[in-house]
């Protein structure tokens, strides 16, 4: 571990002994940890502290949502549980065209796919989980019905985006309470997402995807135009799969990502490709920032242009993690001359939370779950309280493209869990918020570890870089000198205007005995154990 300079104004690493959980926002982090220290398991504490969550940053996440977990069992391999939500049975590009439709938009209501997080959660915890649902959601339904107090980042989000709710009335009467977003310290609350927890608390799965609820959810979706029916929601009941694992090699640890639909591939491509470069704490700034930019262009570009639903992928995800394919996009990259950007239209994936859990007996658990943009759809059933997510947003209303939007498809996802093992053990849960910045999140993070030897929070918090749409956003920490040289050599240089994402993880120190938490300054949140 580094050594820390206890002059310099900074957060340090979280140390415990035997349980931790790392999220960001505190109301999670405490709801979890409760659930660690009575007994329960990192399954347990991860769906008490995500369930929070929805909650108390409603930007972010949502159970109208989406979510992908990695989960490590104690001496078992890593499982990967894909809770991705499915386009309704008659979307697809033809069908939409004749509605007149060119492209998908946030509001859209074709921008909803049927939320897939409360199949996944529930499936997770029937299989792994070991307390009681009623007991997991006991958080979320007290701050829901009772209220909770804005923490400063939320607020600060909140009235970036609040004009994107206004304009549903649904939407507006819940997170514009008295006309206007909440400010930090003030008290909001949900009462009827308190109901929603209750009912999935007593009936499971079945709560949300049959029955009054998805009633609801289809009437309120088909009259603003959606194709959803009930039958896509009772599909969707059982909807989460569990999946084998993708990985690569970087620095002697296995790094572990779920398959497509996520966008985990591009990471360890881009790990990939970094792993032919030397990075150590030596290089100077703007080579490393020079490196990390162009392995993202290669790595993103492959990513739109190949990756989406896994059934319709033209190339098999061996061949994009070949050391083959890494080593000729290694030799495109040039270190005096920045690469012609290469332009996508995806949609910015910008609003997702991610957590991380170790139990006492080892297990660990990697949870991301998301609404997609800031208030997802911005489209809440005054019925439920559910606000939608706006995940149907990525799919590509192109013919024949792997992404293109059709019957049944889950689109491309940015939300992507990671895991690290060394020598057959786990050693880490990790993640990086942040939507489009999550791939080169993960791979700066890890090189912020294995070749820079900085301890996890540093890692966490060092200034980023994000190589996008042919610019390359850097944060203010990062120093003129490198940003001159980076213009030099024909990067396109922007001082980033809010925070580049955030990041939690989880070091499991086998032979000392140790966890090690970190959890992004760039949001509210902490890691906490005993």
């Amino acid at each position: 571990m580094s050594t820390r300079d206890f002059f310099t104004p900074s957060r340090g690493p979280s140390l415990a002994g035997e349980a931790m959980i790392a999220t960001s926002h505190p109301l999670s982090t405490t709801a979890g940890l409760e659930v660690l220290a009575a007994g329960g398991n990192a399954v347990d504490a991860a769906i008490a502290a995500v369930s929070v969550q929805c909650v108390v940053d409603p930007l972010m996440t949502g159970i109208g949502g989406d979510c992908f977990v990695l989960y490590a069992p104690a001496g078992g391999e890593v499982i990967g549980l894909n809770g991705s939500g499915r386009a309704p049975a008659a979307a697809s590009v033809s069908r939409l065209q004749e509605l007149g439709v060119t492209e998908i938009t946030q509001t859209s209501p074709h921008a909803v796919t049927i939320p897939g997080c409360i199949a996944a959660w529930t499936k997770l915890h029937r299989d792994h989980g070991s307390l009681p649902l009623d007991r997991l959601f006991r958080r979320a339904i007290g701050y829901a019905e009772n209220g909770y107090p804005v923490t400063p980042r939320v607020a600060y989000d909140w009235q970036r985006e609040a004009g994107i709710i206004a304009g549903d009335p649904g939407a507006g009467a819940v997170f514009l309470p008295r006309g206007r977003a909440p400010e930090a310290g003030e008290r909001h609350v949900q009462p009827k997402l308190a109901e929603q927890f209750r009912a999935i608390a007593r009936d499971g799965a079945a709560a949300f995807y049959l029955g009054r609820t998805a009633e609801s959810l289809v009437a309120y979706l088909r009259s603003i135009g959606g194709l959803h029916t009930l039958d896509d929601f009772a599909a969707a009941v059982d909807g989460a799969d569990y999946v084998t694992p993708i990985s690569t090699s970087y620095r002697g640890h296995d790094v572990f990502e779920c398959p497509p639909n996520g966008q985990g591939v591009a990471a360890l491509m881009m790990l990939n490709i970094l792993q032919g470069f030397e990075l150590s704490e030596k290089m100077p700034p703007a080579d490393r920032i020079h490196l990390h930019a162009e392995a993202t262009k290669l790595a993103y570009f492959h990513r739109d242009a190949l990756l989406g639903d896994p059934a319709h992928l033209p190339y098999p995800v061996e061949t994009l993690l070949s050391e083959q394919t890494a080593a000729t996009l290694r030799r495109k990259i040039a270190m005096d001359t920045a690469l012609e950007p290469r332009l996508w239209n995806e949609p910015e994936h910008k609003d997702t939370v991610y957590l991380c859990a170790v139990d006492r007996d080892g297990n660990a658990i990697s949870f991301i779950n998301s609404l997609f943009h800031a208030f997802g759809s911005a489209r809440l059933d005054p019925q439920t309280g559910i606000l939608l997510q706006s995940r149907g947003m990525s799919f590509r209303m192109i013919e024949g493209h792997p992404n293109a939007i059709g019957p049944g498809k889950r689109p491309l996802h940015t939300i992507i869990p990671g895991m690290v093992r060394k020598n057959g053990r786990t050693v880490m849960p990790f993640g990086v918020m942040g939507g489009h910045y999550q791939t080169a999140g993960h791979a700066a993070f890890l090189s912020g570890l294995f070749d820079r030897g900085l301890d996890i929070q540093q890692a966490i918090d060092a200034p980023r870089s994000f190589a996008h749409d042919g610019i390359l956003e850097v944060e203010p920490a990062v120093e003129a000198s490198a940003l001159e040289t980076l213009a030099l050599r024909g990067h396109r240089v922007e001082t980033a205007l809010r925070p580049l994402g955030g990041a939690q993880a989880i070091w499991i120190d086998h032979e000392r005995g140790v966890l090690i938490g970190g959890s992004d300054s760039r949001k509210d949140g902490c890691a906490l154990g005993f």
